[in-house]
């Protein structure tokens, strides 16, 4: 009975602490490093005569559909034209993309005939860059205006080696529940990097938009199914931090239903474990304690030990109450099962059609972590094709 109860209040401290307690606690850190360093300025935006040289790099595959509207949306963008370049990565696309792309000048079309992933992509444009910065961003994410300005801006501080815009979501229709759960969650995500690039740096970046220092840039395996945050990871891995701003966004529609939105989440949950693996130097506490402190609060118990916590928590608190405990474990219990229940109810109102906020929300949470098992299945299953297994060796 002790050895069950020590798991459970150590699961449930886990599980505390990934989704709320991290969250809390940076929150304190913060307020006390403002009031101790209350007189830093903020670096002002640099003049057009100061800006760097930045390259917009789009990698698309067969994206024909909204070429129109992402070279709108890039024409749009505030930044000095001698000093602004746009190269799309075009690796295996047999569309028309190459085609409507031709039709605009100031683009550097990157182009090979086979098509090997984004990976690749994104190591042939970069083989062909001749600016100081490198911006990426998806063909079907549109980008504010003052986006470019504002990572230049955040360059001038010499600790920055990779610049994270907000990633922002939204429905094409009213609803979509499935995109308005994402949206949710990037809103707390969002918060979160704010709070980690203040304190030090994010811990990673999306690629709907994120910059680079070009020197930084390291081969992330050709397998790696989070290209975009190895990528930036790498640049902390090197000692320089990842600087977040939400005055950089990029704004994309999300999944339109659950079975899309679930296969994204099983791919993120597969990658975010090959990620640990490759980036298993940055679990050692002794090397640079404050940004392990962050790796592992922000994304290593959510994608390894908090989802198996989860499950260990109503396991252990079942058994704990068929072996007799007191009444406390008995409403830990219900509190269990009505949150489950929840979680069904926004299911089950999602699969009639109705909507239900509340209830959708605690199903979105149930769904995440599921999806994190899957990854982990999905990673066993497709290690006989070298992705898990080329992570381990590397």
């Amino acid at each position: 009975m002790i050895t069950l109860k020590i798991l459970f209040w150590a699961c449930l401290l886990i599980v505390f602490y990934t989704y709320l307690g991290y969250g809390i606690l940076l929150y304190i850190i913060i307020r006390l490093k403002r009031f101790f360093t209350r007189n830093t300025r903020e670096a002002a935006m640099p003049s057009d005569d100061e800006l760097p040289t930045m390259t917009l790099m789009i990698c698309a595959y067969n994206e024909e559909d909204v070429v129109a509207e992402k070279m709108k949306n890039t024409r749009a963008l505030d930044y000095p034209k001698d000093k602004f370049h746009i190269m799309w990565v075009t690796d295996g696309s047999n569309d028309h993309t190459n085609e409507l792309l031709a039709a605009y000048p100031e683009v550097d079309i990157v182009y090979s005939p086979e098509r090997k992933g984004k990976t690749a992509a994104l190591k042939h444009g970069l083989q062909s860059l001749k600016t100081r910065y490198v911006a990426f961003t998806d063909a079907n994410t549109m980008i504010n205006p003052g986006a470019l300005r504002e990572i230049a801006r955040l360059f001038m501080d010499p600790t920055v080696g990779c610049v994270a815009g907000e990633k922002r979501v939204a429905a094409k229709t009213v609803g979509e529940m499935a995109a308005e759960g994402e949206g949710l969650y990037w809103r707390y995500e969002s918060t979160l990097k704010k709070w980690d690039s203040e304190l030090f740096s994010a811990m990673g970046a999306a690629g709907e938009l994120y910059a680079m220092d070009p020197t930084l840039c390291r081969d992330v395996p050709d397998d790696a199914l989070l290209d975009d945050f190895m990528m930036s990871m790498y640049v902390v891995q090197a000692g320089k931090r990842i600087a977040y701003t939400s005055d950089a966004y990029a704004m994309e529609y999300g999944s339109a239903n659950l079975f899309e939105e679930s296969k994204r989440k099983r791919r993120i949950a597969a990658g975010g474990l090959q990620s640990i693996w490759w980036l298993r130097s940055m679990l050692n506490p002794f090397r640079r304690p404050l940004v392990t402190f962050q790796y592992v609060s922000h994304r290593v118990l959510r994608w390894s030990i908090t989802p198996i916590a989860l499950v260990l928590l109503l396991i252990t608190n079942m058994t704990i109450v068929l072996m007799g405990a007191e009444r406390f474990y008995l409403i830990t219990l219900g509190l269990q099962l009505l949150f489950y229940a929840m979680a069904f109810g926004g299911w089950l109102s999602y699969r009639r059609g109705r909507r239900n906020k509340l209830l959708y929300t605690v199903y979105y949470f149930v769904f995440m972590n599921l999806n994190v098992f899957r990854g982990m299945y999905y990673l066993r299953t497709h290690g006989r094709n070298g992705a898990w297994e080329k992570a381990k060796r590397s």
